[in-house]
């Protein structure tokens, strides 16, 4: 039986790894933006604060919700920028569709801001002229 190279297992291990992470972060996503989800977030602080003076306001109590809340940000920058990533990627596919579609589109690659600013300025003339035939 013929075993696959070494390389073509990393990459389909990779392939599999970034695939159910694409789907947890696309999920979470979802999830936390729900309003269930802020309220959840929002009874979690209230039972910390209201649970205050059971614990003397002492320093482990202090260090639980510091704790908690830095673990859930610092893992949610993770699912957050995956998002962006993903939704800026459909965004420019989307864009790259329009362009191919329409003949006379400007196809430079501009990068700076005062390019990105002067091309701005330049599609709101554009524009303009456009509605005022």
């Amino acid at each position: 039986m013929a075993r696959k190279p070494a390389a073509a297992a990393k990459r389909t291990l990779a392939s599999r790894l970034h695939e159910k992470f694409s789907n947890f972060s696309q999920t979470t996503a979802h999830l936390t933006g729900h309003p269930v989800a802020f309220m959840l977030a929002f009874v979690v602080i209230v039972v910390w604060a209201v649970t205050g003076p059971m614990f003397h306001y002492s320093d482990t109590w202090q260090l639980v919700i510091n704790a908690g809340t830095t673990i859930v940000t610092f893992l949610m920058v993770f699912l957050i920028q995956n998002t962006q990533n993903r939704d800026t990627l459909a965004l420019q596919l989307k864009l790259s569709e329009l362009v191919l579609a329409v003949e006379d589109a400007r196809t430079v690659l501009q990068r700076s801001r005062t390019c990105l600013m002067r091309t701005w300025k330049g599609c709101i003339e554009r524009a303009a002229s456009a509605s005022r035939r």
